[in-house]
């Protein structure tokens, strides 16, 4: 079977709420979608927006290996010829060798959104179809709401994919708008609709019901050779079908193949690519590409997976460009830690009396748990903690004091933070202060501006995410609280994590985490990391 892929991430995709791509992003994830192997990338509306009219002009120049560029739209107005409907001109315009249409599948949609006979509908739809092949343009007409036409007035839903077909549609996609149909339905639906149309059919899926990944995989199982969906899932309301497990379930499960072997081992690297550009946080919980899609958490588990990965792995992460990630936390055993020592470069069996020291380990583990410590999202602390039980880590610095002030000096008057802090670093002390736009801001500043004079390369690393639980809400202002801190040095990425019931205290914890690791990290690496007066 020769299946196409289109993604509509750029356009279907950026419907989505808080998804925004600025033109130039949606160039480099063109590029991106197109170096992966995608066969259609949907660039948007050129007839909605300046921002996707700019998008067609700067893919022009672009130079694609793999993909075809498709210019979407509806089908021409009832009042207009297709050849003076703007909306077709804004799409030919383009330049883009494909076009994708859509017209109403559904009588109630016909009737009751664009006002007009279901006669007028027919003639729309292929006479746009026939313009746009006439234009030598290759057609995608997509059936706008086909399953909830099929299911309303079956005749008249199969008369609108004949009227595309009539037109010369090169690919007939039916479209579950609305999200909510249920996988059970789709093959009767589809073989009755083959034995009615010998175009080829596709399948355009939303999640409204979370069912837009197997509504896609079925459709596929019953003759659908197109598909279309989004990276990541992103769309309108509840998105669309999700390409980062379509992908991956087609052809890994079903032996039908999408994409090259070699370029499926970049599908998590992708996935992540366009969360960055759509400025959205990447869903750790996704299938196949998430973060803990292999991530190993119970201490039985663990223990699996380490004699056998198969024992709790449907796949080779690797097959997709992921790794598997063991866990430290309450749930944990002995093999959870033994893996991640392993990872710190750490052979624990090698210490005297290892076991012993391996539960020592998972006790006081256990212990910060139950604390309100989390170490899930904060490896670099759990390094650092691991390190200093095993008499592996040494001090950059000790603090001397430090003191923060907050005050508002009028009701018209921004809130002003300042930090004083003193350090000690191989017997020299110094005294530095900072502002900040709050409290940790100005902590953050003034501890980086005094250890920067000892350690450069600390002005490599930037806090990129910083979080606030609280633990005990029955407690109220008195209750303890979690900071989780994320930072980066441009080449990495770490988390570290205070506890306490002052959040200044909790915040420093994980402040100073945050660059203890960056150091040990970079003398790990073999930099040298030069101090004052050397």
């Amino acid at each position: 079977m020769e299946l196409k892929i289109l993604d509509t991430t750029l356009r279907d995709g950026s419907q989505g709420e808080g998804v925004s791509f600025s033109s130039t992003d949606k160039i480099k994830v063109a590029k991106a979608l197109d170096e992966f192997g995608i066969h259609y990338i949907e660039g948007g509306w050129p007839g909605s927006n300046p921002k996707d009219i700019t998008f067609f002009k700067k893919i022009r120049d672009v130079e694609l290996k793999n993909a075809k560029i498709a210019a979407f739209g509806s089908t021409r107005r009832a009042k207009n010829r297709a050849d003076e409907d703007e909306n077709l001109k804004a799409i030919i315009d383009t330049g883009a060798p494909v076009a994708t249409i859509f017209g109403k599948s559904w009588d109630l949609h016909v009737r009751d959104v664009l006002g007009v006979s279901l006669k007028e509908n027919i003639n729309m739809i292929e006479d746009t179809v026939a313009y746009l092949k006439q234009m030598g343009k290759e057609v995608i007409y997509d059936a706008e709401h086909f399953f909830d036409g099929y299911k309303a007035n079956r005749d008249y839903a199969i008369e609108t994919l004949l009227a595309a077909e009539r037109g010369g549609a090169d690919v007939i996609v039916l479209a579950d708008t609305n999200g909510g149909l249920i996988t059970h339905e789709v093959a009767p639906i589809m073989k009755d609709v083959r034995t009615r149309i010998k175009s080829p059919l596709g399948i355009h899926a939303h999640n409204d019901s979370e069912l837009a990944v197997a509504v896609t995989v079925e459709a596929v199982k019953n003759g659908a050779v197109h598909i279309q969906g989004t990276i990541n899932g992103y769309g309108e309301r509840c998105g669309n079908a999700n390409l980062c497990s379509v992908i991956p379930i087609l052809q890994l499960k079903m032996g039908i193949k999408c994409i090259s072997e070699d370029r499926m081992r970049h599908l998590a690297q992708l996935s992540r690519y366009v969360s960055e550009l759509a400025n959205m946080a990447h869903a750790s919980n996704m299938p196949f590409v998430g973060e803990s899609a292999f991530a190993h958490k119970g201490g039985m588990h663990v223990n699996a997976v380490m004699k056998n990965p198969k024992t709790y792995e449907h796949i080779e992460p690797e097959l997709v460009g992921n790794v598997r990630r063991v866990l430290v936390s309450d749930l944990s055993g002995k093999s959870n830690i033994y893996y991640k020592a392993s990872e710190f470069g750490i052979d624990l069996s090698k210490l005297e009396d290892h076991s012993k020291k391996t539960r020592e380990i998972l006790k006081k583990l256990k212990e910060l748990e139950d604390a309100g410590y989390q170490f899930e999202g904060a490896e670099g602390s759990f390094e650092i903690l691991l390190k200093k039980l095993i008499n592996q880590f040494r001090d950059y610095f000790t603090l001397e004091g430090f003191r923060v002030i907050t005050e508002k000096r009028g009701p018209e008057e921004d809130v002003l933070s300042e930090a004083t802090i003193k350090v000690t670093v191989d017997g020299e002390k110094e005294l530095t202060a900072s502002e900040g736009v709050g409290p940790v801001n100005a902590l953050d500043r003034a501890l980086r501006k005094a250890l920067t004079i000892f350690y450069p390369t600390l002005k490599e690393m930037r806090l990129v995410d910083y979080k606030v639980r609280v633990l005990e809400t029955d407690k109220a202002t008195e209750a303890s609280v979690r900071v989780l801190i994320q930072s980066s040095d441009g080449e990495d990425t770490w988390g570290t994590v205070g506890v306490s019931q002052n959040l200044m205290e909790a915040s420093w914890l994980a402040l100073v985490d945050s660059i203890s690791y960056k150091l040990m990290k970079d003398e790990r690496a073999g930099r040298k990391i030069k101090r004052k007066n050397q």
